[in-house]
């Protein structure tokens, strides 16, 4: 498995868990301290490579990194950021949609090249979230992005399926995580421990699952927001505080 984003939060938990049962993983990020640390621990199971998403080398070193890894079942996105963005500075929007939209574009499609010149399947997992299904006011750049995320892996899986490729896609939705992510002077609804969501991230990925979402509370939250109409949804205040 190549786990893109691996430096903290999600990625860091995965990448620990695999690695510290004996499965090799290709770890990248733009900090490697964190990574190095891990193939220190185990440097039977851990590749690591600097890979910011937002380069246009990023490809390139992927593939560097699969090669050194011998090879790739799993590729696993959880790279991403948010800001606080009170005042709603374009420069930030811009920001969160070059990295969540842009980047998750440059190197999803990437591992599906690799995959598909390969010509034995695989399988594409990533961490999109909860606030992409629906347009969240105080979450703009952010909403948008995931839902953009959301909408390029199904993309992903009707070519697979009308190429033939035999990738499979896993959509993984969490709601609030306590990650880095997250203020720690503030409180958010039904927020969940990694330890509490890393197995079932992991069991999602393992059994190939197309969408989940992390937990079933925040499955049946979006299953509700589904049902509200735009001329509802615009005019409900929703108390929510935009990941740092």
């Amino acid at each position: 498995m190549v786990i893109m984003g691996a430096s903290s939060g999600i990625g860091l938990a995965v990448a620990r868990a695999l690695a510290s049962r004996g499965v090799r993983v290709g770890l990248a990020a733009r900090r490697l301290e964190p990574l190095r640390e891990l193939q220190r621990l185990y440097p039977d199971s851990v590749e690591i490579a600097e890979i910011d998403i937002n380069s246009a080398d990023a490809p390139g070193r992927l593939h560097e990194l699969i090669e050194r890894l011998g090879g790739m079942e799993i590729y696993f996105h959880v790279a991403g950021i948010g800001y606080d963005n009170p005042d709603f500075k374009p420069e930030r929007e811009a920001s969160i949609l070059e990295t969540n939209a842009v980047g998750f574009a440059r190197m999803v499609s990437s591992a599906y090249g690799w995959f598909s010149k390969r010509g034995n399947g695989g399988q594409i997992a990533a961490v999109t979230s909860v606030a992409g299904t629906n347009g969240i006011g105080p979450l703009s750049a952010y909403s948008a992005s995931k839902k953009c995320a959301q909408t390029y892996l199904t993309a992903l899986e009707h070519l697979s399926r009308s190429r033939h490729d035999n990738i499979v896609i896993t959509d993984i939705r969490p709601g609030w995580i306590a990650t880095p992510l997250l203020r720690a002077d503030r409180r958010y609804p039904m927020a969940m421990s990694i330890e509490y969501a890393l197995p079932q991230i992991l069991k999602a990925i393992v059994r190939g699952r197309r969408i989940v979402y992390i937990d079933c509370r925040w499955g049946l939250v979006a299953a509700a927001w589904r049902l509200i109409p735009n001329c509802l949804w615009t005019r409900m205040r929703i108390p929510v505080d935009l990941p740092k």
